[in-house]
């Protein structure tokens, strides 16, 4: 029983570590993907094209688009917080963390 408990024990610290050492921009960046996919990709689609029939209804910008790139952080950060046009403000339910990581995913979306 107790080379039971020791192995788990061992595993859990090896876990804890491993997370430890995982680089915490690659968390970051792996958490604003799914932020995306879970929020965005109904209206901009998952390469941000928008080529979604909500995104074409509603007209979404390409994310990728030299319009929307050429865009500063700031103003990308302030329109994801508040909203702009038919896109709603996900200030209040995105940390300003998650909106910061969010904008370099976005800029990463033109490089693909």
């Amino acid at each position: 029983m107790q080379q039971i408990i020791g192995r788990m024990a061992t595993a859990a610290i090896f876990i804890f570590l491993a997370t430890l050492a995982f680089p915490a921009g690659l968390r970051a960046q792996n958490d604003a993907a799914k932020t995306f996919k879970a929020n965005c990709t109904l209206c901009h689609g998952e390469d941000g094209s928008a080529n979604t029939p909500t995104g074409k209804a509603l007209k979404a910008r390409d994310l990728r688009s030299d319009d929307v790139q050429k865009q500063t952080d700031a103003q990308l950060a302030a329109i994801i917080t508040k909203g702009s046009g038919k896109m709603p403000a996900f200030g209040s339910k995105f940390s300003p963390d998650m909106i910061k990581s969010l904008v370099t995913y976005i800029r990463q979306l033109a490089k693909k």
